[in-house]
């Protein structure tokens, strides 16, 4: 029995120096780990980490109490120069200090935000180290902060938005450097001071007057929990936005502040139970111009720091994370604005500027009647591109109004449907990538399920030219829908469209029928693409934006430096060089002897569309000249039927009189004409067979066409014959010399509108004709009106 129970103990006492073996040799391997692990660490990144911390110690030591309580203004610059706007911030007014902060407001945060804020050194590893879990578990992104009050201010005052482990790191070091310098209360005072409450305003006396119009020190328990709730996500607790979100995380803030013991069951019970009423929201009065440049600074800013603006969408719920996350990184950006004292540099030229605006206040003055709020009922927007640089030189949101702000830019916030104007980005262009030329034959003709034309009229057996000049839905809709729906929208995603949703992919789409539709900024950019031989450049108006200390943030030029200094904007090919140039041939037939050759520019040779859509309650214009495109919306804010109102009318009414003033004294540079492969219709097939296709191939395929080997990725796409010769090009109107003789006159009906006269046989010596020109003993004769 004895030697029984020694072999027992013997036995256990093996097995546990098996498990103390076992533990220990695991407990070395892991050492053995984090020692190899963390000498490998050291070299792979400790000197780097030493540089930040370094940079913490400078940047913490140079800081004093008063760099929290005053901030440094943005300036924003005219291209002359000129001073377009100081963007102030109402920071310094109301800052308050910390005995004068409410204790509720004090422990409102701390419940919600640092529970251990006055045991912590600045940091908290525990939360770090589930950061550092959450950003392994993501494949590298960052998306849980662990970040304590401490940090939430070293970022806001010293870092930008951009998430990465270096700026997350240097975070850590700034705040443990803060917390050496500053008490507790201290960084408690800048913290409640700079944080953001949404809606601009930033520190609690700011948001407590913008949103109650009373100081922090007379608010509610209710209400300083429901403001204090705001800054954890200022974007998804927005009040005015969102004001149900907003009134549960003031639920929330109150919970935590109970079970943390900073209220008791009555306070909370009572605060719960109150209502929340918020003053109306103020009135900003900004200038068109300005608002849509701190738009594009915010945004550039915000790529910068490695936001993706994107505009194609998985679905409903992928559409509308974005946009959450969106609205929230371009709040953050957009407090940088008016804390950081940038130097924001645009294309605006005031002189231009203040044309536009006239042209649309003039030529829409006959329409007074208002709406309640003292906004002129119908409204217009236009957008001005430079094609030399591809930066918007203008920009106009609505009628000038002397009685509120210019509290809405129609020319970048209000899409609307584009009408017939949306045809050349998204029918005819991509056609012409695709074998399609100006002169071949379509049918215009009524069919089951498609769309009317405009008067009802059919043409029958018409080239691509005509049906384009006379806006000819019956064609524009069977090539849409022939060359591919997702595809011709596709080129509106790659010019960075951004209101195209799913209901968008039909047949519809082709005439503009569009679910929320396009911006005159958009418009004008893809335009100005086509006048660029197919290649897109973002209409931004940033040049520049440097710091207070002149170190450049952001630079959207690429280098190349035009005549006069003019720096180029960075690009794109979007459309097939050859596509683009035929298209813009097109373009100009319509102003010529289509629906806008009532309004074509005088001296300057021009291009472009008119758009109208259902019912008269859009219209459209958009063209371009070498020189400019402008695009050009009219309607009314609430859509209703306009009498008159077509792409013909005010719309290129506007763009007329705004171009004839910007192109005084600017000679005409015309258009490079586009390149014809084809061989002539009248030579003989036999011929043709041995010798039109022994030529060199001349053309790249950047062009459209062939490439040096051989290939072509255009279908359609032919060889050069080596007598080839371009058509005759088609010259200006001008008078008929009184000796000129003609032999044969040839003429194409389809280029006449009803009413027009056709082209005599034997037209009388000086007649004028809207163009000619001569090949050989012919002369090629296009009717035209006779002149004013």
């Amino acid at each position: 029995m004895a030697r029984k129970k020694f072999k027992e103990r013997t036995v256990a006492g093996k097995v546990r120096c098996v498990i103390f073996r076992t533990l220990l040799a695991l407990f070395g391997l892991f050492f053995l780990v984090l020692l190899v692990g963390g000498v490998w660490f050291y070299f792979a990144y400790g000197e780097h980490f030493l540089e930040l911390r370094d940079a913490a110690k400078i940047t913490v030591a140079g800081v004093s109490a008063d760099k929290f309580k005053s901030t440094e203004s943005s300036i924003c610059y005219f291209a002359d120069g000129t001073v377009m706007q100081e963007l102030r911030n109402e920071k310094n007014s109301y800052y308050i200090e910390y005995d004068r902060i409410p204790k509720d407001a004090v422990n409102a945060m701390l419940a919600t935000e640092d529970r251990k804020f006055f045991s912590h050194g600045g940091y908290d590893i525990y939360a770090i180290g589930r950061a550092a879990l959450a950003y392994l578990e993501n494949d590298g992104e960052i998306r849980q902060g662990g970040s304590t009050i401490t940090q939430q201010l070293a970022r806001g005052v010293f870092l930008t938005n951009e998430k990465t482990v270096d700026r997350k790191v240097s975070e850590i070091f700034l705040a443990s450097e803060l917390e050496k310098k500053f008490s507790k209360e201290q960084i408690l005072e800048f913290y409640l001071n700079t944080i953001y409450f949404a809606n601009g305003y930033y520190g609690i006396q700011t948001a407590a007057v913008g949103y109650f119009g009373t100081g922090a020190g007379t608010l509610s328990l209710s209400q300083i929990a429901y403001l204090c709730g705001i800054p954890n996500s200022p974007s998804l607790y927005d009040p005015r936005k969102h004001p149900d979100k907003a009134l549960e995380r003031r639920d929330s803030v109150l919970l935590q502040m109970f079970e943390n013991g900073f209220i008791d069951s009555d306070a909370y019970a009572a605060a719960l139970e109150e209502h929340i009423t918020l003053k109306d929201a103020p009135k900003f009065s900004y200038d068109y111009e300005e608002t849509f440049a701190y738009n594009c600074a915010v945004r550039s800013l915000m790529q910068a720091e490695g936001f993706v603006i994107r505009n194609s969408f998985s679905g409903e719920s992928d559409r509308e994370l974005y946009e959450e996350a969106y609205r929230e990184e371009y709040y953050k950006v957009r407090h940088d604005l008016y804390l950081k004292g940038y130097r924001i540099y645009t294309s605006i030229n005031p002189t231009k500027q203040q044309e536009l605006q006239r042209a649309i206040d003039e030529e829409t003055a006959s329409f007074t009647d208002m709406t309640e709020d003292g906004v002129y009922k119908l409204q217009a927007a236009g957008t001005c591109i430079d094609n030399e640089t591809g930066f918007v030189v203008a920009i106009v949101g609505g009628r000038s109004d002397d009685t509120v702000g210019y509290t809405l830019n129609r020319a970048y916030q209000s899409p609307r449907q584009p009408g017939s104007s949306i045809k050349p980005l998204i029918v005819y262009t991509p056609i012409f990538e695709n074998g399609y030329y100006p002169d071949t034959e379509v049918v215009d003709e009524r069919f089951s399920g498609g769309p009317r034309n405009s008067g009802g009229v059919y043409s029958g057996e018409i080239d691509v030219r005509y049906a384009i000049s006379a806006s000819k839905n019956t064609v524009a809709w069977k090539l849409f829908c022939e060359n591919g729906i997702e595809k011709g929208l596709s080129y509106l995603l790659k010019m960075g469209f951004e209101h195209i949703v799913d209901t968008d992919y039909g047949a519809a789409a082709s005439l503009g029928g569009l679910t929320y539709g396009t911006t005159t900024v958009e418009m004008a950019s893809g335009y100005a693409a086509i006048e660029n031989e197919g290649v897109f450049r973002t209409p931004t108006c940033i040049l520049k934006i440097t710091d207070s200390r002149g170190n450049a943030v952001i630079d959207n030029t690429n280098g190349a430096v035009l005549s006069g200094g003019t720096k180029v904007q960075k690009s794109t090919r979007v459309y097939a060089r050859n596509a683009a140039l035929m298209m813009t041939d097109c373009l100009q037939t319509v102003m010529k002897s289509g629906t806008g050759r009532k309004l074509r520019l005088k001296d300057v040779t021009c291009a472009g569309k008119t758009g109208t859509t259902n019912d008269q309650k859009d219209g459209w214009f958009v063209g371009f000249t070498a020189y400019y495109t402008t695009a050009i919306w009219v309607g009314c804010d609430m859509p209703k039927k306009i009498d008159d109102l077509m792409g013909n009318t005010y719309p290129e009414r506007i763009w007329n009189s705004y171009m004839e003033s910007i192109h005084q004294g600017l000679e005409d540079r015309g258009f490079e004409e586009f390149f014809d492969p084809r061989p002539p219709e009248d030579e003989d097939e036999e011929e043709e067979d041995e010798e039109a296709f022994d030529g060199e191939q001349l053309i790249s395929d950047e062009e459209g066409f062939f490439t040096s080997e051989g290939e072509s990725s255009i279908e359609g796409a032919f060889e050069m014959p080596e007598d080839y010769s371009p058509a005759p090009e088609e010259p200006t109107a001008e008078l008929l010399p009184e000796e000129t003789t003609v032999t044969e006159i040839p003429y194409e009906e389809n280029y006449f509108e009803p009413g027009e006269s056709e082209a005599e046989d034997s037209p009388e010596e000086g007649l004028w004709y809207n163009s000619y020109s001569e090949t050989g003993d012919t002369i090629w004769i296009t009717p035209g009106e006779l002149p004013e």
